[in-house]
């Protein structure tokens, strides 16, 4: 193969994604990595101590190698084939292990650090110091003041922690693809939407199915646990999902179970290598929670306050189960049903109502109105860019006189080869280098219900909800004004810190001429009724208090795993995932729940030790947001968070965006106004 034909080597605006092969991936990765490293011979073999002459030329080596992996790791998360996931593993094995190698370059840390104490370095930007500061700070994590064996234990932790989170996340889509269950008898899907069920069917067409079939998709998943008035069928899914990738799963081949052991042992033993007492601690570090006991604090005041409601609503959700459905004992497979049941008749909320006002086409549109109208920016389709899949949509994202100032790929419905959930991730960064400006570039993808039955897909107010989310980090990362990757959007912004903008958007889903602006009929076009609205809005809080509690049970589960590792008693993952349930959850789920076989969020993801960072932001969003309202009273609102917060990225601490945009530091009390909660 000829290295110039290799279509990740291009130097281009955008990946051509239509052209990369599998067998592309492992020669650019050797071409990649031989040209960093050159670049940071070229750095290291100068005594320079310029920020021209060491950082930049830093970036610009980093940007490249970022340009040509990102497509890479977006291919697999949507597009998956044996093929593509082998390809990957050798190639992402050989750059974690260079990564790791130039982690410790001491020659270059040496470089950065004389940038630091150059009598220039007060003359720079505030922005370019902190760039400095960050980068010595990811040298002295990655190990680069170890000696000998310890140096060489720290590299070979790293590449096996690297290849156990790939296996990990690969297990639980394997997993989640390998179980269904083949419905020829319509009676079973009593209670399920028509338009879920013609998913359902269109699952088993794609298997020369009669009938249909039920997956652990999340578009199945919600049909079957939230309408399906059959118990059994609902008990036999809900079993299937939370034992996914364990032992106990009905095909224990994805088992995570020796792979949790594997990852924590490891976990703990990079962290103490480097000084710190636990991964936690290690974790926390790069947060903006001073410690774990604060983070703990903080998830135990929260419970403490939310125990009250929750008992309350799960008193409520059994009395009616029993009074109503004729379900004397609640389980947690009912709990979805019932609760769905219980919206529509205590607050006259239906979901598959609501859907109706949901069209995709129609959401995305208001969706891109509603970015528009707050940023002045537009979204403007492009038909000419290469994709991988026909139902992926390019943007363009134009400023206010017209000129493109970045991209954003979005990719909306549920596949066999698209892993589960959603997000957002960084195709391109932004980065002014020196006459060039490249332009920022982000995917967002989610797994909604895909089109069925000829009519365009129905999206849940849930799904609404999680679009603003991710358009949230997509506008962090392309609305940045700082040229430098490291600390543009939202590189180097402190995790538990990032997560505001996108729970920030979330709000906008319970606004009501913004959640209005998204809706339209599927038959009549016409926008969601204000009545329906209202009762949506009543029943915000419904169950609030359960819903909260899952996450902090989440969350200290997280923490305290981290935490309290020891190496001779292993992971201890179950033992810690029932003393967790007994101090957080009002109705804890059976014995034989294994859901942190599939937690990728912390083991195949970058939330371990900081899965609380969504509960931290949430506090941040909706003190935000309370302020925003006020602001824009005077039309500066959305002028101020997108300078201040969006355009800032990680150009200084998070704290202090934060205050430059409200004037002080975050209070707790819009979040418990939101959550219901007494101050």
């Amino acid at each position: 193969m000829m290295i110039n034909a290799n279509p990740l080597l291009a130097d281009d605006d955008l990946p051509d994604f239509a052209a990369i092969r599998p067998e592309h991936i492992e020669p650019a990765i050797e071409v990649l990595v031989a040209e960093h490293r050159a670049a940071v011979e070229r750095i290291t073999a100068s005594d320079d101590g310029s920020f021209a002459g060491v950082i930049l030329p830093a970036e610009r080596a980093d940007f490249a190698l970022t340009r040509g992996w990102q497509p890479v790791t977006h291919l697999t998360g949507v597009a998956d084939s044996p093929a593509l996931r082998e390809a990957h593993a050798a190639a992402e094995a050989r750059l974690v292990a260079y990564l790791m190698e130039a982690g410790q370059n001491r020659a270059q840390y040496d470089a950065i650090r004389r940038v630091s104490e150059a009598r220039e370095f007060d003359r720079l930007t505030p922005a370019e110091r902190r760039a400095v500061e960050l980068a010595l700070r990811g040298f002295r994590l990655s190990g680069v003041a170890l000696e000998g064996e310890a140096r060489d234990r720290f590299l070979a932790i790293g590449i096996e922690l690297s290849r156990l989170g790939t296996e990990f996340g690969n297990a639980v889509l394997d997993a989640t693809e390998a179980w269904s269950e083949h419905v020829t008898d319509a009676a079973l899907l009593d209670g399920v939407p028509e338009t879920d069920k013609a998913i359902l069917a269109a699952y088993a067409a794609e298997q020369g199915l009669e009938g249909w079939l039920v997956r652990l998709r999340q578009p199945s998943l919600k049909a079957i646990l939230w309408h399906a008035t059959n118990r059994d069928l609902r008990y036999r899914v809900y079993r299937a999902n939370v034992t996914r990738a364990s032992e106990l799963a009905d095909d224990p081949s994805f088992d995570n179970g020796a792979r949790i052991e594997a990852i924590m042992a490891l976990r703990h033993e990079a962290a103490q290598l480097l000084g710190f007492a636990d991964a936690a601690a290690r974790s926390l570090e790069t947060k903006m929670a001073a410690n774990v006991d604060e983070a703990l604090a903080f998830l135990g005041d929260l419970a403490r306050r939310a125990r009250p409601m929750a008992e309350a609503e799960l008193a409520a959700a059994r009395r009616f189960a029993a009074d109503r459905l004729g379900i004397d004992a609640l389980e947690p497979w009912d709990m979805s049903f019932v609760a769905e049941a219980m919206r529509r008749e205590l607050h006259g909320v239906d979901q598959e109502a609501i859907k109706a006002y949901l069209p995709a086409p129609r959401v995305l549109e208001g969706t891109t109105a509603l970015i528009e109208r707050l940023y002045g920016i537009r979204l403007v389709a492009r038909a000419d860019v290469s994709l991988w899949n026909a139902d992926a949509i390019f943007y363009d994202v134009l400023d206010g006189v017209g000129t493109v100032i970045a991209g954003v790929y979005l990719d909306l419905y549920a596949r066999s080869d698209k892993r589960g959930g959603a997000w957002m991730d960084v195709c391109r960064p932004r980065f002014r280098d020196a006459d060039r400006f490249h332009r920022p570039v982000a995917f967002l993808t989610t797994n909604f219900a895909p089109p069925a039955g000829g009519k365009p897909a129905l999206l849940t107010h849930n799904d609404v909800v999680t679009l603003l989310h991710e358009f949230g980090h997509v506008l962090h990362h392309l609305l940045t004004e700082v040229d430098l990757p490291s600390i543009g959007g939202i590189s180097g912004v402190e995790w538990d810190a990032v997560e505001l903008p996108s729970q920030f958007m979330e709000n906008f889903a319970w606004d009501r001429a913004a959640l209005l602006s998204l809706t339209g009929h599927v038959e009549t076009a016409e926008p969601l009724p204000d009545a329906l609205f209202d009762r949506m809005l009543a029943a915000r809080q419904f169950q609030a208090g359960l819903q909260l509690l899952r996450q902090i049970e989440f969350a200290t589960f997280d923490l305290r795993l981290h935490h309290g590792f020891d190496p001779k008693d292993g992971a201890r993952t179950l033992a810690t995932q029932a003393a967790v349930r007994r101090d957080v959850s009002v109705f804890p789920p059976p014995e034989w729940d294994r859901f942190a076989n599939g937690f990728t969020h912390i083991f195949a993801g970058g939330y371990a030790a900081g899965y609380y960072s969504y509960l931290w932001a949430e506090l941040l969003s909706a003190d935000a947001f309370e302020l925003f309202g006020e602001q824009n009273a005077a039309g500066a609102g959305a002028t101020a968070f997108r300078r201040e917060i969006l355009a800032a990225g990680a150009s200084r601490p998070a704290a202090d965006n934060f205050a430059a945009f409200a004037g002080r530091p975050p209070k707790i009390d819009a979040l418990l106004r939101m959550k219901g909660l007494a101050a």
